[in-house]
């Protein structure tokens, strides 16, 4: 089973690059982040014809995310993360697909930082790292993808010096993604690329594509179920060469059947 990630970074505007991509790589399940759509926006049409069903959770002009599947049903089983009642940000998507609870996400940015954004950043992915540690307890495979915004080691960042003041790479950020992977996941991307740098976002802006100055940030994160599954990963680093596309690529993974 092939599962993917990518931000798409305005999913009606980018259309056709995340059709084409869909097309060549044809994943079974895919989670998308940045939709920058409202509900009723959402090109449902064109992901149908290109041979995918899906959920999706969309907010006017920001956020906003979405669970693709090719062959598999989608049996959504909830849109928002647990503890703060009055966030409003579409940035939370959990659905049953093939047998795995898929759990897509896009954490919040968080600069400037210090400041009230890196707060609720904070905030947000404290609750994430609560809800993790309840689908732990029900013992059924999980997986947390997405969009996290955060480079967990000097390994994912081109240029680390640069980015110690960034709400991406602060200390109390890290150490939060560090501590939501000891609850017992897997980091896959980096258990198959042990000490490789491989990187999922490029800034659009001094050439960071071509110089390969980018940044890690896009993950998935496996339940102890699907540890031994892991078959293989990649980024489509290609995609992001693509005329007009998302400064993020797609990420993948392969899962073994049980």
């Amino acid at each position: 089973m092939k599962i993917a990630t990518y931000n798409v970074n305005g999913v009606n505007g980018r259309l056709p690059i995340l059709l084409r991509w869909l097309e060549m790589a044809k994943p079974d399940i895919v989670c998308l982040q940045e939709l920058k759509a409202p509900q009723e926006k959402f090109p449902i049409g064109a992901i149908n014809n290109a041979g995918y069903k899906a959920v999706w959770h969309g907010q006017k002009k920001w956020n906003g995310v979405a669970i693709l599947s090719r062959n598999a049903e989608i049996e959504e089983i909830g849109r928002a993360l647990p503890g703060e009642e009055e966030d409003v940000q579409s940035r939370y998507l959990e659905a049953m697909v093939g047998g795995i609870l898929i759990c897509c996400l896009y954490l919040p940015n968080g600069n400037p930082a210090p400041g009230p954004k890196f707060d609720y950043k904070l905030r947000w992915f404290d609750r994430l790292t609560k809800r993790a540690s309840t689908l732990l307890e029900f013992n059924i495979p999980v997986i947390l993808m997405g969009d996290f915004n955060v480079m967990p080691t000097e390994l994912d960042v081109y240029k680390p010096e640069k980015w110690v003041n960034d709400a991406l790479f602060r200390p109390e950020v890290r150490t939060a993604f560090h501590t939501l992977v000891a609850q017992g996941w897997t980091d896959a991307i980096r258990t198959l690329y042990k000490d490789e740098r491989i990187y999922t976002f490029f800034d659009y802006f001094r050439n960071a594509y071509e110089r390969n100055a980018g940044l890690r940030i896009d993950h998935f994160l496996l339940s102890p179920q699907l540890e031994k599954r892991l078959v293989s990963g990649g980024v489509d680093r290609e995609v992001r060469g693509w005329e007009k596309t998302s400064d993020h690529a797609p990420v993948w993974i392969e899962i073994s059947e049980k």
